[in-house]
């Protein structure tokens, strides 16, 4: 890269990494570096956001994760984690019909009731 390319990309950069060439260089090539790895450390944090979310919603109907989506995979249902997690924050209906489905089809989300009851204080006063 030449020195106008440079200072181009460190536009907004601290101290001497902005306008002093060596610095700005480093500084530069190492910013890339980053965003060349987060690039792809997004996909991955987008996809266990989405995850976590499914979960959420499906623990509150008393299925877990895994069995949730075994229970949809068995029924060939094709809906990807990102329009799953987005069902079940803004379309709780259709979301608890995916989940009686998902139930109907794998017998391992009939075990599960209700959500656990966790012990705290005033269980053991």
């Amino acid at each position: 890269m030449n020195k106008k390319e440079v200072f181009k990309l460190a536009k907004g950069f601290r101290g001497r990494a902005k306008n002093c060439i060596r610095i700005a260089r480093e500084r530069v090539e190492k910013a890339l570096q980053y965003s060349y790895r987060d690039r792809r450390n997004k996909k991955r944090d987008m996809r266990s956001l989405w995850i976590e979310r499914i979960n959420a919603g499906t623990r509150v109907h008393g299925v877990n994760y895994g069995n949730f989506m075994h229970g949809l995979v068995k029924e060939n249902i094709q809906l990807n984690r990102k329009v799953l997690s987005e069902l079940s924050m803004h379309e709780p209906y259709s979301f608890k019909a995916l989940v009686d489905v998902s139930r109907t089809a794998f017998p391992g989300n009939k075990n599960m009731t209700s959500a656990p009851k966790k012990e705290g204080l005033s269980m053991l006063v």
